[in-house]
């Protein structure tokens, strides 16, 4: 009698174990389920997040131009200082270029009021006060220019150099784009001067950011469908016309 308890409770106690672990394969299978659902839903958002963006960029238009206070001018941040800044340098425009006044000769007949009218008040004021006037000493940082040049001169190295990388005919594409790129660019220097030119890209940076900011979720499909109708057109034209132009040395090429 007491053995046959004694094998009874090991069966009881095994259909026990069995009836846990049932239990905790069900509960593990339902929550890798659930994080597996998680796991494709998060895919999928982020799949959806990920949408074409005008010139592949991945930050913002703000952190695209610096993030500091240029950023803030071309984007209208601050509306007056922007629209006083677009305002002053289209005085200056209408000013050297509609009423044709040169900027040699403003300069110069500039400097030759300011110098009278300093030496006029310099010899009226040791007249009357028996002492020269304190005029401040003006000097320019070294800093600031020390770093425009710096940044001038990485930009001209990368410019030469691509120029170098264009003309050893290895890439017919960049070619291609630097001689349409400079024959436009002599169409619009025959149209205007290079002030007029000057403002008509600072113009340019004053709005087409801020507009672009502003409708980027419509501008940018249509700036997708336009890249991909180019890129059609592209292929069509390098297999027709660009495949049969013999190129210029491989890059693997030994001497």
């Amino acid at each position: 009698m007491s053995d046959h308890s004694e094998n009874a409770e090991p069966k009881s106690e095994s259909l026990i174990d069995k009836i846990v672990e049932k239990i905790h394969d069900h509960d593990s299978s339902s929550s890798s389920g659930s994080d597996s659902e998680t796991e494709g839903s998060a895919s999928s958002s982020s799949l959806k997040e990920k949408v074409f963006r005008l010139f592949g960029r991945e930050r913002p238009v703000h952190h695209v131009f610096g993030g500091g206070k240029p950023a803030d001018l071309f984007l209208w941040r601050n509306k007056k200082i922007s629209a006083g800044v677009l305002s002053g340098a289209t005085a200056i425009w209408v000013f050297f270029e509609l009423l044709e006044c040169h900027l040699l000769t403003f300069v110069s007949r500039s400097l030759i009021l300011a110098l009278g009218l300093l030496f006029l008040w310099s010899n009226a004021h040791t007249f009357i006060y028996k002492s020269a006037p304190r005029i401040p000493v003006v000097q320019l940082p070294a800093d600031p220019f020390l770093e425009f040049a710096s940044t001038l001169r990485a930009e001209i190295n990368c410019g030469i150099a691509l120029l170098r990388d264009i003309a050893t005919g290895r890439d017919l594409k960049k070619f291609i784009t630097a001689i349409a790129a400079l024959w436009v660019l002599s169409i619009v220097g025959s149209w205007c001067n290079f002030l007029t030119l000057f403002y008509i890209n600072f113009v340019l940076l004053h709005t087409v950011p801020v507009v672009y900011e502003k409708y980027e979720d419509k501008i940018d499909p249509l700036a997708e469908k336009a890249l991909r109708e180019f890129k059609k057109h592209y292929a069509v034209f390098e297999e027709k016309v660009l495949s049969k132009i013999p190129k210029g040395p491989l890059k693997g090429k030994k001497a």
